[in-house]
């Protein structure tokens, strides 16, 4: 959807981009379908924000590592433009992000080694073992726990839209060849 845009789609936007930003171009994807795109506004303005149970250098890892898993190179470099820096991502956990795993040796703090693991047992078998469910309970609540399923099943449904819709990553962002993947010797 390029401009001029429609003055339901400029209302739709004006609640979902700050004043002054031009759209994104998976905002610009999901207005083809308004009453989607409004509908979604809603459960991505509780995802982004402050309200999610869960701080923002957890949110991150599972987005990242969601989106690494679905091959969403769009959301996963715009989310470590946008956030990267402020959840305190080394280079390597960024690599690790895209490319590696929960085993990578870059992962020394347990809870987060433990939130890779989540948005891997998630991607690759929908379910989350019990020795996982325990070991992620010594640093999250059951009311936490459900955000993170949550946020995971989210970014898994907002990569299936852009993948499939071919929306082009925005000019600038991170791409997956600009991070190095974990070498064996790191693993």
């Amino acid at each position: 959807m390029e401009e001029p845009y429609p003055p339901k789609i400029e209302a739709l936007f004006a609640r979902m981009i700050p004043p002054g930003l031009p759209p994104l171009r998976v905002l610009r994807t999901m207005a083809r379908n308004r009453q989607m795109a409004h509908a979604m506004t809603e459960w991505m303005g509780y995802e982004l924000s402050t309200a999610l149970s869960v701080d923002l250098r957890a949110r991150e890892i599972i987005i990242g590592r969601t989106c690494a898993l679905c091959g969403c190179e769009y959301q996963w470099g715009l989310h470590m433009a946008v956030w990267s820096e402020r959840a305190r991502f080394t280079e390597a956990q960024m690599g690790s992000i895209a490319h590696g795993s929960s085993a990578d040796a870059c992962w020394d703090e347990p809870r987060d080694r433990l939130l890779m693991e989540l948005a891997e047992q998630l991607h690759h078998d929908s379910d989350v073992d019990d020795r996982l469910w325990a070991d992620l309970l010594v640093y999250f609540d059951e009311g936490q726990l459900l955000d993170l399923l949550a946020l995971c099943g989210w970014y898994h449904a907002v990569s299936f839209i852009v993948r499939a819709a071919r929306v082009e990553p925005e000019p600038g962002l991170t791409r997956f060849e600009d991070v190095a993947a974990p070498s064996q010797v790191d693993r």
